[in-house]
């Protein structure tokens, strides 16, 4: 635990409202996204028990690691949540019913913060659920493999195990959905017969003026010095030989 946050652990005990202000800045985050990934919609109920019941333990908190106390206590206070719902059925709420619900914080603020969490929580919800609370203790709320081994019930090395492979899945969740070339039946294939142009060549740019073509380019291979046919004009045709036997 660091320093700052033992010194308003300390003074929340005393009944500092600040302190406890403090703690809960500080913690809140990272609880809502754990719980989210353990009881989905209903996290923010299940953060509200649980920072009642930190209020009412606090003064019997003895030291250690805060956080860690902090996540059992969200721990236990979600699992009694999920055997509540699994003993009585949940009754779907009608939309039209939520529409004049008025919001505890700013709509474009929480939308802006929840975008990148709500997707990063998508990916940690498809990994076996050991890996994904491993990765939500070590990653989200930044406990120690010692203390996140003491809320799950487990040993510092197994937690280590189960994060590492959960960053390793979440990894290549992420590879596999980074656009690459388009190759396939999306893929544009050249002209057949379509000369490709040499490594290095570099376009002309757009609206240029192609170069006038001159003579010796047209010319074949081997017909240099030959000069072209002169005109024939002003010159008068000899007569051929039947020509003058008939006059």
């Amino acid at each position: 635990m660091t320093g700052e946050l033992a010194e308003a652990v300390t003074a929340a005990q005393a009944g500092d409202e600040d302190a406890f202000r403090f703690l809960y800045r500080s913690l809140q985050p990272g609880l809502l996204r754990y719980l989210t990934a353990l009881v989905g919609s209903d996290a923010e109920d299940v953060a509200s028990e649980t920072w009642l019941q930190i209020s009412r333990d606090l003064p019997s908190f003895t030291g250690g690691e805060f956080r860690a106390w902090a996540v059992t206590i969200a721990r236990n206070r979600a699992m009694d949540h999920l055997r509540r719902l699994r003993r009585r059925p949940s009754s779907p709420v009608p939309v039209q019913a939520l529409s004049e619900l008025a919001g505890d914080a700013d709509t474009a603020e929480r939308a802006g913060e929840t975008i990148g969490t709500e997707a990063a929580l998508a990916l940690i919800a498809t990994l076996p659920p050991r890996e994904a609370e491993a990765v939500l203790l070590r990653a989200v709320i930044g406990l120690d493999a010692e203390s996140a081994g003491r809320v799950l019930g487990r040993r510092a090395g197994a937690v280590r195990t189960a994060a590492h492979r959960g960053l390793r899945r979440l990894a290549a969740l992420l590879e596999r959905q980074e656009p690459g070339p388009r190759t396939g039946a999306g893929a544009v294939a050249p002209p057949v017969g379509a000369v490709a142009p040499p490594v290095g060549a570099v376009a002309p740019p757009v609206g240029a003026v192609a170069p006038p073509v001159e003579v010796k380019d047209v010319l074949p291979s081997g017909s240099e010095g030959i000069s072209p046919p002169r005109p024939r004009t002003g010159q008068t045709r000899r007569p051929s030989h039947t020509e003058r036997a008939d006059g």
